[in-house]
């Protein structure tokens, strides 16, 4: 009987656990699967997504194209069946194929292929060129396609480019050349080969033609395309009447070590020829689209002068006519992120950050009051799309928030609520042990509103003691978000037994232009200042806080952050800084990008004014008290690998309990599945140790 009773009792508790969710692990966020941006057929009938089914072996992962009906009729059915992605998904306008860049079983390198979603069947290769073909989009009328590649210098065809190609794999030395800077990216050495925009008839084997070879602009010193996370890309769009193209572009890369490099709008022949500038002055103008009656062409702007930030900013041009630009969003202090139009062109759907969240704002097509669309209680929305040609507006975007990953959504403009039309990490969600973050603002002694977030741990009980972890964003133009965050995710930080802070210091995003400006020429002071703050409010409002037990870090901005405290404070029982910046002066020399520091610190460093003495850590190593962890990827070229082992070999000289961990495969990020599980275990043990 006393067998049964236990029996009985074991399977209450089992169950009773399996109710509650079980705390999180490397594993579970890893694991999820990833839905990427949705795209909209025209017609409004079908979304199409990237489906990542990531794992910790690369050649074990799967990512492919699926589908689902825009009206959430029937559950998201898979379209390709391929190891590698597919990427820069467009649908033709009559919302019968769809043409995307992916490398396929015997490419070199990307191409773009083509499927008939009404006959079916597999998907079509049409582009064979060597140097690879990205970022697709179909003509108006459906009958020809536009894509990018980078070709070399000098090179108008397809056996040019070959000819240079083999030359250079010739060479008996090996060596890099630069006369200009920037000569690195992110993760790697620049290369000299530049976008091009290309045109070629929708259909296996057609010639494509090169619609920039020969021309003045791209025989330019300081030609490239705009920069972005991955490299370099053209934004090109078809003009309504498919005569011409439009892309963004610049002429100042070669000045990026003395300037800003600002890019602008150019339109071109689809037959070829020397293209013409649209947009003019200092500023950048980047991501083009026509409104859908073909009678405007907007774009993205940002200011470019002496201050460090400035918001994205929608401006309109006048179609096919052109002229001046005019800002139509000059009355919403908040900054541009991805938008669309509405079928009529009335209305301009976009998504802006706002104090943690994304929220989906309406903006007249003319200009006026940006007013919120959907802005849930908690989450962010991303990936905005439209259909052009269907019968009333209809919103799709991507949402989540910190206990929700990434899902296809369907917007109601009208009541601002949205209904998800994929449902792939429900049963995964349910089993974690999570709550939603909690929010609080407080002002700061300099007078400022500050936002922060807690995350809390598993098995979370008022009524006990945590330790708290000070966890701070990089940036410092960016935002803590309402997200399940990959690389530092709340919950996991948490899951030992921590409660972690996030505070939005001054300089970070989403609280308007001027909060964002306010950092410059004083990069780590206030910053520093107002994180101390938050933690003591933090402290003070929750009871179940161990005041005795604090730990901060971050990394890259947040990284610079956690070096800054350790020199200024002694409160943090522990530190980690992963790509975090010791030497501000050393830094400037060997950064991929160097002209911003010098806004932010009030001149060169040579010159050597009050910023560049008074707040940069290294010169307190005096202070350095606080037990540390470094990591670093060695391929990290924004903060380069000298800064750790600067800040490593000041903590060595000065005794303090420190750890060094270099990862040889990674960037700025450490983006490797079992680089990152062998992070958060080392970032856990070392907390334990001193917490």
């Amino acid at each position: 009987m006393l067998l049964i009773r236990l029996l009985c009792a074991a399977f209450l508790f089992a169950g009773w656990a399996l109710a509650a969710g079980a705390p999180i692990t490397h594993e579970t966020i890893w694991l999820m699967k990833r839905v990427a941006a949705p795209v909209v057929s025209p017609d409004g009938k079908w979304v199409v997504f990237q489906l990542t089914e990531p794992a910790y072996e690369e050649k074990d992962q799967w990512s492919d194209l699926w589908m689902v009906p825009a009206d959430g009729s029937a559950k998201p059915r898979r379209l390709t069946f391929s190891k590698g992605a597919e990427a820069g998904v467009a649908w033709s306008p009559d919302s019968r194929r769809l043409a995307f860049s992916a490398r396929r079983e015997g490419d070199e390198v990307a191409q773009v292929y083509v499927i008939d979603m009404a006959a079916g069947g597999e998907a079509i290769r049409i582009t064979s060129l060597p140097t690879g073909a990205g970022s697709p989009r179909w003509r108006p009328d459906g009958r020809a396609l536009l894509f990018s590649s980078a070709v070399y210098p000098g090179a108008d065809d397809d056996e040019a480019n070959k000819k240079i190609a083999a030359e250079r794999r010739a060479r008996k030395y090996n060596a890099r050349v630069y006369d200009t800077f920037p000569i690195r990216y992110w993760d790697h050495w620049l290369d000299d080969p530049q976008p091009h925009v290309f045109v070629q008839a929708a259909e296996p084997g057609a010639r494509p033609r090169d619609l920039l070879a020969g021309s003045k602009l791209v025989a330019e010193a300081g030609f490239a395309g705009a920069s972005t996370a991955t490299g370099e890309e053209l934004a090109a769009i078809w003009a309504p009447d498919g005569q011409s193209i439009v892309f963004a572009a610049t002429t100042k890369k070669n000045a990026a070590a003395y300037a800003h490099v600002n890019t602008h709008l150019f339109q071109v022949s689809a037959d070829g020829g020397e293209p013409r500038q649209l947009t003019s002055g200092d500023d950048t103008f980047l991501r083009p689209a026509f409104r859908p009656d073909g009678k405007s062409l907007y774009c993205v702007t940002q200011k470019q002068d002496t201050k460090v930030y400035h918001l994205d900013r929608l401006e309109q041009i006048p179609w096919p006519a052109g002229g001046p630009a005019a800002v139509i969003s000059d009355k919403f202090d908040r900054s541009a992120g991805s938008f669309a139009f509405s079928p009529d062109g009335k209305t301009i759907y976009l998504i802006a950050e706002d104090a943690g969240y994304d929220k989906v704002f309406a903006l007249p097509a003319d200009g006026g009051e940006a007013q919120v669309v959907a802005g849930a209680a908690r989450g962010v929305y991303s990936g905005l799309s439209i259909p052009a040609r269907a019968p009333s507006t209809m919103l799709v975007a991507n949402w989540e928030s910190a206990v929700s990953p990434a899902e296809v959504v369907r917007i109601d403009a009208a009541g601002g609520r949205h209904k998800a039309l994929t449902d792939f990490n429900s049963q995964r969600v349910a089993a974690i042990d999570w709550q939603p973050l909690r929010e609080f603002w407080f002002t700061s002694k300099r007078g400022k509103r500050i936002h922060n977030f807690i995350a809390l741990p598993p098995a979370f009980q008022e009524s006990k003691k945590y330790p708290l972890v000070v966890l701070i964003h990089g940036g410092p133009a960016s935002m803590w978000k309402d997200q399940v965050h990959l690389r530092w995710n709340y919950h996991l930080i948490a899951q030992p037994g921590y409660v972690v802070l996030m505070t939005d210091y001054t300089g970070s995003t989403g609280y308007g232009e001027k909060f964002a400006q306010d950092i410059q020429e004083d990069p780590f002071r206030g910053p520093g200042e107002e994180i101390n703050e938050a933690a003591d409010e933090a402290i003070r409002r929750f009871p179940f806080i161990n005041a005795s037990r604090q730990a901060a870090g971050g990394a890259s901005y947040g990284g610079h952050m956690a070096n800054w405290l350790q020199a200024t404070t002694t409160r943090y029982k522990c530190l980690f800084s992963h790509a975090g910046l010791i030497n501000a002066e050393s830094q400037w020399g060997t950064s991929d990008t160097i002209y911003h520091r010098e806004l932010m610190n009030g001149g060169p460093v040579w010159e050597q004014g009050p910023v560049w003495r008074e707040q940069n850590p290294i010169r307190y190593a005096k202070n350095f008290r606080t037990p540390m962890l470094i990591t670093v990827g060695e391929k990290d070229f924004r903060v380069p690998l000298n800064q750790s082992l600067e800040n490593w070999s000041v903590l060595q000289r000065l005794r303090v309990p420190s750890r060094l961990i270099v990862f040889p495969d990674a960037g700025h990020w450490i983006l490797r599945g079992d680089d990152s599980r062998f992070f958060y275990q080392q970032l856990h043990a070392w907390l334990k140790k001193w917490l």
